[in-house]
């Protein structure tokens, strides 16, 4: 069975950074789009940084210059290192990969459970 394992998440004082980690796990034949979202209590889940299996990235305007998005296909993992975090930053974060399964013959998306980043002022 497929599985997404975030990790890296915590609190931290403004201006301060995180990286989270999310593991791709199981019988796994490939991976395309890899991608970080977040959502925040009373809103709705965004987009905060996509990357493609060949290493295309794709930010959202608020996080441009501060987050930066990577992966390691080797080890079917996705980082997103956090920089100058701001009190809008918190949320929580999920991960989502497009994940074709062993003996399946599609791409599937699959999401990872969460973990809570808060950014204290």
């Amino acid at each position: 069975q497929v599985q997404l394992v975030e990790s890296g998440g915590g609190l931290v004082q403004a201006g301060g950074s995180l990286r989270l980690s999310c593991v791709a796990s199981g019988k796994i034949f490939s991976i395309n789009d890899m991608g970080w979202y977040r959502q925040a209590p009373g809103k709705q889940r965004e987009l905060v940084a996509a990357i493609t299996s060949g290493g295309s990235t794709t930010y959202t305007d608020s996080v441009k210059g501060r987050f930066t998005i990577s992966r390691d296909n080797g080890k079917n993992t996705v980082y997103l290192q956090m920089n100058s975090l701001n009190s809008e930053d918190t949320a929580v974060y999920y991960c989502k990969a497009e994940i074709r399964p062993v003996g399946v013959p599609r791409h599937i998306n699959y999401w990872g459970q969460g973990t809570q980043v808060t950014v204290s002022s």
